[in-house]
């Protein structure tokens, strides 16, 4: 299946699916590995385009794609290009290399493994800010972060993704610019921002009024919105306080990519050691956030491998963590 025939697959399951696992952490497995795997300018773009490299990758992506086929739930996998945008390249001395088909194409490959299983897994094509993601002062206007934000947004779409995914968004202005990117493309799109426990953006934008101006952008408005970066307890209460004012937000902010850690944005920030939280206890916290919030798209970020993501399925399907063997 090519990536533009999944574009009407990805949304009926997004729409329907009652549950959806996205992937944990890739970059800081890879920042664990011995041999030092990790690009400063563009982290894990790099690697698309040397065997280990790409061999590295394929191994952590295999890990979630097989814990979804095993639990029954849709899986989504993105793009190792949070950080691949065009001045990220340059200074890696990557200018003029095409990571997005390279991106498209590995994770493309890996479904293709699974012959006729693989319509349960959609790839992403993922970006970040071009900016500190926890650093909203450092955000883009809206008209500079669409112009910024085109050329990679449109790479990915014509490499075959099922869709885009904004991560990491601390600020609305960046937000809006990258949503009336990503509607040029025609693919579906969603915006993941970083939350505060008050429910607003790190901009201190409220998570509901990012919503509703995002989404009175004339021909722009998100096929959905996510959390991603912050502690499911952060998650259910930031929600929680928009959902009071706002019931209507969630049918819009369907998903969450958890960190273990409850540390704040700014406690983590260059933090050299990880601060990572048992799997069955990430498990239930993701759990609790599904039955009280109704959130259907789950996953991990921060602190997060394929433990936190096994557990997360068993809980999900089974009822129990079901984690793996450390």
């Amino acid at each position: 299946m090519g990536g533009l025939a999944n574009h009407a697959a990805f949304l009926h399951a997004l729409h329907n699916a009652p549950r959806m696992l996205t992937e944990g952490s890739v970059v800081e497995r890879l920042r664990r590995h011995p041999a030092g795997l990790l690009d400063p300018h563009v982290a894990n773009a790099s690697l698309l385009l040397e065997p280990e490299g790409r061999e590295a990758l394929a191994a952590i992506y295999r890990d979630y794609r097989d814990i979804g086929l095993r639990h029954g739930l849709p899986t989504l996998l993105l793009t190792p290009t949070w950080r691949a945008n065009a001045e990220r390249l340059a200074r890696a001395g990557l200018a003029g290399r095409d990571v997005f088909t390279e991106a498209v194409r590995l994770l493309a490959g890996l479904r293709d493994e699974l012959g006729e299983r693989e319509t349960r897994v959609f790839v992403g094509g993922l970006v970040g800010c071009r900016g500190d993601a926890y650093q909203p002062a450092e955000a883009l206007p809206r008209r500079e972060a669409a112009a910024f934000h085109a050329p990679h947004v449109e790479a990915l779409s014509r490499a075959g993704v099922d869709f885009l995914v904004a991560q990491a968004l601390p600020a609305l202005s960046e937000a809006e610019g990258l949503a009336l990117a990503m509607a040029r493309t025609g693919a579906p799109f969603l915006l993941s921002f970083v939350l505060r426990p008050t429910g607003t953006l790190l901009d201190g934008t409220p998570l509901a009024e990012a919503v509703a101006r995002i989404d009175a952008l004339p021909d722009a408005r998100p096929t959905a919105y996510m959390v991603n970066c912050v502690h499911p307890s952060v998650f259910r209460e930031g929600l929680s306080h928009q959902l009071a004012a706002s019931p209507s937000l969630g049918a819009r902010v369907v998903g969450l990519q958890a960190n273990t850690s409850r540390l704040s944005p700014e406690e983590l920030d260059g933090r050299a050691e990880l601060d990572c939280a048992p799997p069955d206890a990430f498990a239930r916290e993701m759990a609790r956030v599904h039955a009280e919030l109704g959130t259907r798209v789950l996953g991990g970020c921060c602190g997060t491998d394929e433990r936190h993501i096994a557990a997360l399925a068993g809980i999900l399907t089974e009822g129990t963590p079901g984690a793996l063997p450390p």
